[in-house]
């Protein structure tokens, strides 16, 4: 599953003709689908089998590799003229030569590959959704470039090169546990990343790939750093290691991994990458904002959270994320552009996952990998669905899509599904939702202010989206063409995969979801068989919705509507005062002059910026007293909960009555 997909990547940079391309990216993606359930139904082993000895060759081929790479983004910084590239290329470089000369043949893991319930949750997500957005982009590309962008060079075969070596290095991050090879996927996503950004050439795409590129390497920076300094002090590069360590070898470290998980998850102050990536094609916006690219950036932070969890440096992580979902959600309700609406919400939701890593009980956790399941599948549907509105309509203003459930009924159908699963119960991120207010108001009852409010600005932004579509002005001007094959497979297994996880949400809960976290921390959550039974009566009913819109166009009349004037022969058009004709027009409100989004953005970014220096100031003092003998077990100050399990060991926290607000409002 890991060289699989790198491999294909390589073949179809040499894979000129169109049909050949099809056949094998058809073929690969259907395998990579099939291979992640068998995964999931199949049994875990009980152990991996390990790597003969003396292989330290493969550590060796993993740094000339490195290496070339970073040649390749040297070159990069200096034809663009930004030293920050090359100055961070040069650092992380240097830290892993360093490492690689000094205690080369000590760099083996015992187990370099772990599979658990959380890897193959995300090796689902990655597989199903990413082979979705291959097979999507099929028939996108053909018309990207020659109907809507003649103008942008066709470059198909490196195009869909780096989408299976992107879907290939993420199979690398869920299943490695050689941080040193970790590294390397991670490194490998940035990189594609730049390139897909950067792929239609232009100036705006060009500097925004850049962009990306830099605040990804800061991450990949602090990568480096982790890894140096957690086999300095433990002589060991496992990351399963590094999670059952003691604080003392284990806080610096993970907060290190948390600051690259909130630079690839476009956390404040790193969010404009992901909003600078809608420039390019829209696969590329849905494979980085929903599937794969931010997700493994919260894949790493919830990891953590064991390790986090009860510290000052978990409070600055949920902090961190709760800014971001304020934030993002507000600027939603600022825009009508559709892509960008999407990205906030993408940016917005991650904080949530973010803050659940953050606060690290099993309560969060359960809540967070749950928040990735549900966005994962509405978001990729929904990037999607408006990729294909885009290029019928030639715009992907919300305002320009009234009464699309009447011109374009499948995908405006597809559309409602996938908002609905985004905010309405008893659709999955709901739920979710009211989980991760459980667990905050569990730990840290100040910050279910950000969920609040965050959340009220959600509800704001989808429900004028959804009134859009809705919306009935003129007559029907049918917009809807027949979608290429591999388009409708994506969108309307995306669609059934919405509305099967949220039918089947309990299972999945109970067989994925509920068995990690008690591996974890020895307890978990479980929902009550009532509440069950109501779900299920809510997803029957709710199931009417998208079906009675089927044939919607074919059952509607429109006809006239009082409009205060004298009607014209267009129902779209009234005579007024003057005798002046005018036309109707709805528009929704954005509230330009309630909100604004530089102000939002600035003060964020702000904010952010100075809970992420807390965030490794603390960790290192944290780790410096510890090594002294003068801190406690847990690095900061205590968590109110209690009698949390750490890989397998049994910890008591002290201080469990420390007031929350106090200790917050002491840190801040």
């Amino acid at each position: 599953m890991i060289l699989g997909p790198i491999a294909t990547g390589v073949g179809l940079l040499w894979l000129k003709p169109d049909q050949s391309r099809k056949i094998l990216v058809s073929g690969i993606a259907l395998v990579v689908c099939g291979c992640v359930l068998a995964l999931a139904v199949l049994p875990l082993p009980a152990t991996l089998e390990a790597l003969p000895p003396g292989l330290h060759w493969l550590n060796l081929a993993v740094m000339v590799i490195e290496g070339g790479m970073g040649l390749y983004v040297i070159y990069i910084g200096l034809r663009a003229r930004r030293p920050m590239i090359v100055a961070l290329m040069l650092t992380q470089a240097g830290l892993m030569l360093w490492l690689e000369l000094a205690h080369g043949s000590s760099l083996a893991a015992a187990q370099p590959f772990f599979v658990d319930k959380f890897s193959i949750i995300m090796a689902l997500i990655n597989g199903v959704v990413g082979g979705g957005i291959c097979l999507y982009a099929l028939g996108y590309m053909r018309e990207y470039h020659e109907v809507a962008h003649r103008e942008v060079a066709d470059r198909r075969p490196l195009f869909f090169a780096l989408l299976f070596i992107f879907m290939g290095a993420m199979f690398g991050i869920i299943f490695i546990n050689n941080l040193v090879w970790l590294f390397l996927f991670w490194e490998i996503t940035t990189l594609c990343s730049f390139l897909l950004i950067g792929y239609t050439g232009t100036e705006e795409a060009r500097q925004n790939a850049l962009r990306a590129l830099v605040m990804n390497l800061a991450g990949g920076l602090a990568f480096a750093l982790a890894i140096v300094w957690f086999h300095r002090q433990s002589g060991s590069i496992e990351l399963q290691a590094l999670i059952t360590s003691k604080h003392s070898l284990a806080l610096l470290p993970a907060a290190l991994l948390c600051f690259a998980g909130i630079t690839k998850s476009a956390q404040l102050p790193f969010s404009s990458w992901l909003l600078g990536a809608m420039v390019a094609p829209t696969p590329v916006s849905a494979l980085l904002h929903s599937s794969t690219m931010v997700k493994a950036g919260v894949y790493l932070v919830l990891r953590m959270a064991p390790v986090i969890t009860g510290t000052t440096v978990g409070l600055m992580v949920a902090l961190v994320g709760a800014v971001t979902f304020l934030v993002g959600s507000l600027a939603a309700i600022t825009t009508s552009d559709a892509k960008k609406v999407l990205a906030w919400s993408t940016i917005a939701n991650l904080g949530l996952i973010v803050m659940c890593g953050g606060i690290g009980t099993y309560e969060a956790v359960w809540a967070g990998v749950l928040l990735i399941i549900f966005h994962a599948l509405a978001k990729c549907l929904l990037f999607l669905c408006v990729g294909v509105v885009e290029h019928r309509i030639h715009t992907r203003d919300i305002e320009a899509m009234s009464g699309l459930v009447l011109n374009m009924p499948k995908v405006g159908v597809m559309m409602l599904v996938g908002m609905a699963g985004m905010f309405l119960a008893p659709f999955g991120m709901l739920i979710s939702k009211w989980a991760v207010l459980k667990a905050v108001v569990d730990a840290y009852p100040a910050l279910s202010v950000f969920i609040v409010f965050g959340s009220a600005a959600t509800l704001f932004f989808w429900v004028k989206w959804m009134g859009k579509l809705l919306e009935v002005v003129r007559p029907r001007h049918s917009a809807e063409a027949p979608l290429a094959l591999g388009q409708s497979v994506a969108l309307y297994g995306l669609a059934g995969a919405t509305f099967l996880a949220c039918l089947f949400f309990p299972l999945i809960s109970s067989r994925l979801i509920e068995p990690y976290v008690f591996a974890v921390y020895g307890q978990s959550i479980s929902m009550a068989p009532g509440n069950i039974i109501i779900m299920l009566i809510m997803m029957v009913m709710i199931m009417l919705f998208p079906l009675s819109y089927i044939n919607y166009g074919r059952g509607v009349r429109v006809t006239d509507a009082y409009l205060g004037g004298a009607n014209v022969p267009s129902t779209a058009r009234f005579l007024g005062s003057g005798n002046v004709e005018h036309e109707i027009t709805t528009t929704n409100y954005c509230l330009h002059g309630v909100v604004s989004e530089p102000w939002l953005i600035r003060y964020g970014v702000a904010c952010s910026t100075v809970l992420l220096v807390l965030l490794l100031v603390t960790a290192l003092l944290g780790a410096s007293n510890s090594h002294y003998g003068t801190n406690g077990t847990n690095g900061g100050w205590s968590h109110p909960a209690s009698n949390t399990l750490k890989g397998g060991h049994h910890t008591s926290q002290t201080s469990q009555n420390v007031n929350c607000w106090l200790g917050a409002a002491k840190v801040l």
